[in-house]
């Protein structure tokens, strides 16, 4: 870890609570807005409404169900934020998920790839790219979505969600199959 290099981030980061913002800042040089789970109180969404306008945010919350609530009222009223994801695995410590628990590496590395959600949604991939792909009908296609979804920078979903989010995130074509490339490359 000696020759890690703090990244350099002009947004404000979001994310949960004190300890995420503690490993936030030792893996990036800005500054972060903690929202303290659902209960967002009125100074913080001022605060964060002075942030998107001035700054611009990247939200990154747990990657479990709390964090996906937190990040869908987040996105409603933020819309133009960049989202930053991290696999279950890399924010995973003796069975506790969270911000908190993932590394410096991992933590820049998410916020290096967050993408901004796109004004209206593109129909670029469909069901079908996701089936060719393996993402889908096959046994092993939720561990090729979370693998994909980690190479792309745009957190897991099911199916669904996850062919929503390619669409949303606007992923390239060519990223896309890139990815897909590299996970059967690695099998």
């Amino acid at each position: 870890m000696s020759n890690f290099e703090k990244l350099k981030v002009r947004e404000v980061i979001v994310v949960e609570g004190r300890d995420d913002t503690n490993a936030v800042l030792r893996a990036v040089d800005g500054l972060t807005i903690e929202t303290h789970g659902f209960g967002i109180k009125k100074e913080t969404w001022d605060l964060l409404e002075k942030a998107y306008k001035e700054k611009g945010l990247i939200i990154l919350t747990d990657p479990d169900y709390s964090g996906e609530e937190i990040r869908r009222k987040l996105t409603a009223r933020f819309p133009e934020s960049r989202q930053a994801f991290l696999t279950r695995s890399e924010a995973e410590k003796k069975g506790d998920i969270g911000i908190e628990n993932a590394e410096p590496a991992d933590i820049a590395e998410a916020i290096r790839k967050a993408h901004y959600t796109a004004s209206a949604e593109t129909a670029e991939f469909t069901e079908d790219d996701l089936f060719e792909a393996g993402l889908t009908g096959r046994k092993d296609s939720a561990q090729r979505r979370q693998l994909v979804g980690a190479s792309l920078g745009i957190g897991y979903g099911n199916a669904r969600g996850f062919l929503k989010k390619l669409n949303s995130f606007g992923v390239s074509r060519e990223d896309f199959e890139k990815s897909v490339r590299a996970l059967e490359e690695a099998q």
